[in-house]
Order: C-alpha cells, then structure tokens, then sequence
C-alpha cells in the first residue's frame, strides 16, 4: 500500500498571481516539509492557471500539480472539492494546508469528510512533532482567549490556516521545479451550481486585510462622522479603517469593515483601537498585529492588556492631537 509523503499546499489564485495567503502557505509548508525531509508541492485549480505553477515553485514547492478545466473558471463547491479529492488521492501527501479564506473553510471539512481524516480550521502555528512526526495543529478555543494544539492519526493531515500567521519566503526565480498537469476528470452532472454573476467588491484605497495600518473605532466613536475623523488619520498613515461589530450593525460603517472573529483578521505591522473595549471576539481577529496601541477613556478596558502602548483620554481629543503630531512628524 502507498505510503502518505509530503507536504501539499492548496494554492489560491488570482488575475494569474498567487494570492497573500497561497505565498504564506508555501513558506510555512517548506519549513514543515524540511523537519520532514521530504518534498512540498502546489496544487492550483482553474480554468487557466498554468502561468502561476512556476510562481509556487519561486516561492518555495518542489512540484506544481495544475489542473486546468473549464468548469474550473469560477468557485463552486462540487466542482473543486472534486478536482482537490482526486490529486490528494493521487499525490497522496501526508499533510495538506489551505488559507482560512471563503475558499479554504468550504473546501477543507468537505475534503476530509470524503477522505475520512479531521480538519484543523484556523490555525494560527503549525509544527512537526520531532517523535512522532505528526503534525501538531494550535488554533485559537473558546472565543480567542486560549490556544489548543490537535494532532491526529489518520492521512491526510488537513488545516487550514489563518492569514498574515505565516511569513512568505523571498520569492528565488532561479529555483526550479517540476510542473504536473492532471486531469480534473469532472462530471458536468454533479455539479449543481452555477455563477450567474459576478460583482466586485468597490473598496476605496487599501483593502482592510492587506493594510500596514490600521485605525479601528468601536461603539465609543458614536456616529458615522465620527468615523471620518479616522478615515483622515488612516489615510495619512497609509492604512484602513476598521471597526467592531457595534458600529457595522448601527450603519455607520459597512459591514465589509468588521474586524474579529466573526468579521476579517487582520495582522498589520501597526493597530490602533479606538473607544473599543477589546473583547476576545475583537481581539481574536487583531491578535497577530505587530504593535497594538490602544486609545479609551475607560483605563479598565481589557484593550489596555492587549496593548503595547495605550493612552486613557477622550478620543474626541487625543485623535487630533495625535493625527496633527503625526502630519508634524511626516512634513519634517
């Protein structure tokens, strides 16, 4: 009987570019594939995705395994799910990673419950057991305010893995690698679904996930105006604007600006928490932020234990003394 081998990594892909999350994946499947000592490999699905195989391979795979299918051009569940099921089952890796996207969390429990194995979802670490050689799985429980590291028995070992946890490799172009093309073997019968239309998301400047910066209000900012105040403050930082949930369910922001655990995670090198509380659903989705500073009149808000540097004050008052020391700072 063959054996499971290998780290796979599924690699996300758009407009013929790796996506942020599929580059990070790589730089964690290579480190996990050499504690191993075994290869890592990419697998990308679409209908032309060809041109990004020799993209995985700068970023860190050893093999690329591409299936290109017409009925691959846009995302739906049974068509992916089944294309994925067959190259695991004909690669057979030991450990396959997906991002924690719309993508990832649909397609990993669906892949294990037809492969048998568990799945791991949002994983913020991932290591290789140096005994056991399994792969130890540590995710966020009870709302964010502890960790719990899984490991399990059966093959394939599946996790999907939160965005921004994981650092990229420096892409090598001078790396070279084998690029395998399967056959995704699709039935048009059994897939159910299918993209009527597609609409953009409109967003204004940087995307909130992809932002160096970024300035999040809560329930004390009170009003939509007060939200443009931050919206100054973000864009001469460079950054974005996001929020809890209080204010994206009172209209004074879109919802799309949500950040926590049940909104987008966010890991900037810079986070700034404005009149929020800092509960664990909030903090589970900026925990991984480099520097946190926190701004609130109250100095019992939990958003203090979080931070690395917090003024208590009315942000009424200290937002625009700080943005105008900022502009100061940034003209000299």
């Amino acid at each position: 009987m063959a054996e499971y081998k290998g780290v796979m990594v599924y690699c996300e892909a758009a407009e013929g570019r790796l996506l942020p999350i599929a580059t990070e994946l790589l730089g964690c499947g290579k480190k996990l594939a050499g504690d191993l000592g075994e290869e890592l490999c990419a697998v990308l699905l679409g209908a032309n995705v060809s041109s990004v195989a020799q993209e995985a391979i700068t970023f860190g795979a050893d093999k690329a395994y591409v299936v290109n299918d017409p009925q691959l051009g846009d995302y739906q569940t049974d068509s992916y799910v089944a294309a994925l099921e067959k190259v695991v089952k004909e690669v057979m890796p030991q450990i396959v990673l997906m991002g924690q996207t719309s993508v990832g969390r649909d397609l990993a429990p669906r892949l294990a419950f037809r492969l048998d194995p568990a799945a791991s979802m949002d994983c913020i670490d991932l290591a290789i057991d140096p005994e056991s050689k399994r792969l130890l799985q540590t995710r966020p429980v009870y709302g964010g305010n502890a960790q719990a590291t899984f490991t399990y028995d059966s093959d394939p070992q599946i996790a999907t893995v939160r965005a921004k946890a994981m650092s990229p490799l420096e892409a090598d172009p001078s790396r070279q690698g084998e690029v395998i093309t399967i056959d995704a073997g699709l039935d048009p019968q059994a897939i159910r679904t299918r993209v009527l239309e597609k609409v953009p998301e409109e967003v204004a400047g940087i995307k909130l996930e992809d932002a160096n910066a970024v300035i999040c209000g809560g329930r004390g900012i009170g009003t939509a105006e007060g939200f443009k105040e931050l919206e100054e403050l973000a864009r001469i930082l460079k950054g974005a604007v996001g929020a809890t949930r209080p204010p994206c369910d009172n209209g004074w922001v879109p919802d799309s600006a949500q950040v926590g655990l049940t909104g987008k995670i966010v890991a900037p090198d810079l986070y700034i928490g404005i009149a929020l509380s800092g509960s664990s659903q909030h903090m589970s989705g900026c925990s991984g932020s480099k520097n946190i500073i926190a701004i609130n009149k109250d100095p019992e808000a939990n958003i203090f234990k979080e931070a690395r540097y917090g003024v208590v004050g009315d942000w009424k008052k200290v937002v625009p003394a700080f943005r105008d020391k900022v502009k100061e700072l940034l003209t000299e």
